[in-house]
């Protein structure tokens, strides 16, 4: 099963049908903050929403078509990150990724993005990463910004929220450029 150190404290791994309560606490947990920013929190109530989730995930990374993976911090389970369908074709893929409130500000984000890019370039052979956050979530802009990625431009109204738009700002990282700092 996929799963790799990203250091002494994080670690990335593939989530299976044992770890559905586990994910929904984390879920139920920071609920209202993920919220503000995910539609599918509500369409998860209980653990059991999780189970025809998980085997789709397992499904994409059997097809070496991306991958959704919890983040653990010392052993915990705090967040998840997650590569969209990689287009092969144009060598090209997106990073998603969400974290626990209460575990915020400790770099866990920066070095699993980090770490996911060395694979994704040295390993997979890939040559273009995005990453698209809500254009007012301040935190989950910062990890692109930090890691050197260019900002390509803003999608206005790019996703519907609830009952609001929100604008999409899309941060664009090439192997070269990576491969260079």
């Amino acid at each position: 099963m996929f799963s790799f150190k990203v250091d002494e404290e994080i670690s990335i791994e593939l989530l299976q049908q044992h770890h559905k309560e586990e994910l929904y606490e984390l879920i139920e947990t920071n609920r209202e903050y993920l919220r503000k920013w995910l539609l599918w929190v509500d369409k998860r109530k209980s653990a059991k929403d999780f189970e025809p989730i998980i085997p789709i995930w397992l499904r994409n990374f059997a097809d070496n078509n991306g991958f959704d993976a919890g983040i653990r911090y010392n052993g915990k389970l705090v967040g998840m990150i997650g590569l969209h369908y990689i287009e092969w074709k144009n060598s090209s893929t997106s990073i998603g990724y969400f974290l626990s409130e209460k575990v915020q500000g400790q770099g866990i984000i920066t070095r699993s993005v980090s770490s996911l890019l060395n694979y994704l370039f040295d390993t997979l052979n890939i040559n273009r990463v995005e990453i698209q956050c809500a254009l007012n979530n301040h935190k989950s802009i910062a990890i692109p910004e930090r890691l050197g990625f260019f900002k390509e431009g803003i999608k206005r109204d790019g996703q519907w929220l609830y009952d609001h738009y929100e604008d999409l700002v899309t941060y664009s990282l090439l192997s070269k450029d990576w491969n260079n700092n």
